[in-house]
């Protein structure tokens, strides 16, 4: 399991969701613990409509299913001797919409799909609360995913032109490119950057990845934000460079120490939080407009 921890709050309660096989999973017992009232994961099991539903799921996603168990189960569901608890289902049937986590942040999760309907068992307007709040917490989260990528976009095109000028002004004159290939002088310069902060050309890299390749992706539209931020400084220093008259081995060995020195302070620093919108809909809690804690 991954240490991805998320959180929710409802009716003033916090929720934990945790990240397992790249899917959410909601603590039932955070859910539990935010009702009044007797209410036992192991009681919800032993409901006919609780193992029809796991069963339908299971189906769907889980090719490795134990059916022949499961109808075993089934069969003694809703008899007062009946009683399965969630490591005895996985371990029974092989079940993959329940887990158990220990230690910190432990307890039971359930997909997020099983976990409705574990809230619409406890009552049904604390599952609409819970369905509201995860899905707000998913519009956050698809925000702040647009948010990098927009800014990824204006960082990687800000002090692109200032170094294009540069080498159209100073480098071309001097240069003996004829007109159709006049591109390998902004190629090479661009080269020169590449291999300053990612240590390698974008060939190499193209070489290295080719399945994001297929994908029409190049280094640049995987760097971190960081790394962008870092490229755009180079960009301008590689052009005032040019403008002076700078070698290209003297160009690189500053360029490649700045590289190193910027990206070193940069990553120390999560600079993506502070790009957020100061609003309450980018918190969780919308009564309570800060941070949850951890």
């Amino acid at each position: 399991m991954t240490n991805k921890i998320k959180k929710i709050k409802v009716e003033g309660n916090v929720i934990t969701i945790v990240e397992h096989k790249s899917e959410d999973f909601i603590s039932l017992t955070d859910m539990i613990k935010a009702k009044d009232g007797s209410f036992f994961i192991s009681d919800w099991l032993r409901n006919a409509n609780t193992l029809d539903y796991i069963a339908a799921w299971e189906s769907m996603h889980n090719p490795d299913f134990n059916y022949g168990e499961f109808a075993t189960i089934r069969q003694s569901a809703g008899s007062n001797a009946f009683k399965i608890s969630v490591k005895q289902l996985i371990e029974k049937t092989n079940a993959s919409c329940v887990i158990a986590r220990a230690g910190r942040y432990g307890g039971t999760y359930a997909h997020k799909d099983i976990a409705f309907n574990f809230g619409m068992w406890i009552s049904p307007v604390f599952q609409l609360y819970i369905v509201k709040e995860y899905q707000r917490l998913k519009e956050i989260e698809s925000n702040q995913y647009n948010l990098e990528w927009n800014v990824k976009r204006v960082l990687s095109k800000v002090n692109y032109t200032i170094q294009t000028d540069a080498v159209k002004d100073y480098i071309l004159p001097k240069s003996n490119y004829p007109k159709e290939t006049e591109w390998l002088a902004y190629a090479e310069e661009a080269e020169i950057l590449n291999v300053a902060l990612f240590g390698c050309t974008a060939k190499q890299w193209r070489e290295a990845n080719p399945k994001l390749t297929l994908n029409e992706k190049n280094l640049r539209d995987i760097a971190s934000i960081n790394e962008l931020a870092v490229l755009s400084n180079l960009e301008s220093a590689n052009a005032d460079m040019i403008r002076q008259g700078t070698s290209i081995k003297d160009r690189f060995n500053k360029l490649y120490n700045m590289a190193q020195y910027q990206k070193e302070i940069l990553d120390k620093q999560d600079f993506l939080k502070s790009l957020k919108k100061i609003s309450d809909d980018v918190y969780l809690d919308s009564n309570n407009p800060k941070e949850l804690p951890e």
